[in-house]
């Protein structure tokens, strides 16, 4: 009898002793945790702070082997904390990241362990530690064009820190990217509410809201921008595009007239205003808008063409006068047009508008040779 009750003595102390044992992994995890707060405090180096975690560790990776402290929360709240710390201040990439893969295990298995209410805010630092490496890891697959990587990181922290529009941004470019075209309409909405100035937040919602269709969003967007970055060139223009698309003339003749005033060697801004008075019918003040931004630039090409085709069409607008002179004016300005017509076509050989023009001028000149050649000349483009 007695030496059962000193076996049963035994038993009970050597499973109190386990228990104990166990505890005191805890309790040495814990320390851990504590000296490595107090080593931030202190801004103690990397190297320092990696020892502490490696000791928290061991003492956690016991814990998780005994059946009952493998099952608090607090055991895989503890871990995650010292992994997801390590992943930030590790400058191997690769043990980085070995660190970042249990972190996400360990928050994983703390969270779905019963009712933990995280006294010690273990798992919301963690939460945070590991949203900082998503983002770490976001970028990266940015820079190397992996969109779809990049989106899946980068939306998750946006959606935690909605205030930060770089990340907005990045997000809404990565969305664009994989053609999710929705996703990145919100990001783009969320860093322009967050007073974003930056005209390509701009641009690229307007150019999701033309692939939607809607005009009228697009114009707005564009407006907005503008009233955050007046004359930019890149908000300018499209801005004009789209209202020539949509033909608000007026509009964008008044904001065209407003842009020369500060960009007055602008070919492009001289260019619009002469394609937008020739599409009124005032050829002559087109004339002398397509002149001035050809002494700008005399090989553009645009600008060419279409002084080409306001000869041609003042010429006709001549034949219909009585004027005596009119036949002389006819000859002048369809060789005017030749003269225009003949250098688009040496910039641009390949455009067969400008052969159709030229063959059109030819042909009524009376010259069916050179017709005959433009005519082979089109067949072949």
């Amino acid at each position: 009898m007695q030496s059962i009750s000193r076996l049963l003595l035994t038993f009970f102390i050597t499973l109190s002793l386990n228990s104990y044992a166990q505890k005191s992994q805890i309790l040495i995890a814990r320390n851990a945790v504590g000296k490595l707060q107090a080593s931030f405090a202190g801004k103690e180096d990397a190297k320092k702070q990696l020892g502490i975690i490696a000791e928290g560790l061991k003492s956690i990776e016991s814990a998780e082997k005994d059946n009952k402290t493998k099952n608090w929360p607090e055991t895989w709240a503890i871990k995650s904390y010292l992994t997801s710390y390590a992943s930030i201040i590790e400058a191997d990439a690769t043990t980085s990241f070995k660190y970042f893969d249990t972190a996400v295990v360990a928050i994983k298995k703390a969270k779905s362990l019963d009712k933990y209410e995280d006294p010690s805010g273990l798992i919301k630092a963690s939460d945070h530690n590991i949203l900082i490496k998503k983002q770490e890891r976001g970028s990266l697959a940015y820079f190397n064009n992996e969109f779809k990587e990049a989106f899946d990181d980068l939306k998750e922290v946006s959606d935690n820190f909605p205030a930060d529009t770089t990340l907005a941004l990045n997000t809404a470019i990565c969305a664009q990217n994989i053609q999710q075209y929705e996703e990145s309409m919100k990001y783009f909405k969320r860093a322009k509410e967050d007073s974003i100035r930056n005209p390509a937040v701009f641009q690229k919602m307007a150019q999701l809201y033309i692939a939607k269709s809607d005009y009228a969003g697009a114009i707005k967007t564009l407006e907005d921008g503008l009233a955050l970055n007046a004359y930019n060139h890149t908000l300018t223009n499209d801005y004009i595009n789209l209202l020539l698309d949509t033909e608000n003339y007026s509009k964008a003749q008044g904001l065209i007239e407003n842009n020369l005033k500060v960009e007055k060697g602008s070919k492009l801004l001289f260019f619009l205003y002469g394609y937008l008075q020739q599409i009124g019918g005032n050829n002559a003040t087109a004339i002398l808008a397509y002149n001035r931004a050809l002494s700008t630039d005399q090989n553009y090409f645009d600008a060419l063409y279409q002084l080409g085709l306001a000869y041609v069409n003042t010429a006709n607008e001549t034949l219909k006068k009585t004027d005596a002179e009119k036949n002389n004016q006819y000859k002048s300005l369809i060789n005017r047009a030749q003269f225009a017509l003949l250098r688009a076509n040496e910039i641009n050989p390949n455009d067969k508008q400008t052969v159709q023009l030229l063959i059109e001028i030819y042909d009524r000149k009376n010259e069916p040779g050179k017709v005959q050649d433009l005519k082979r000349k089109l067949q072949e483009l």
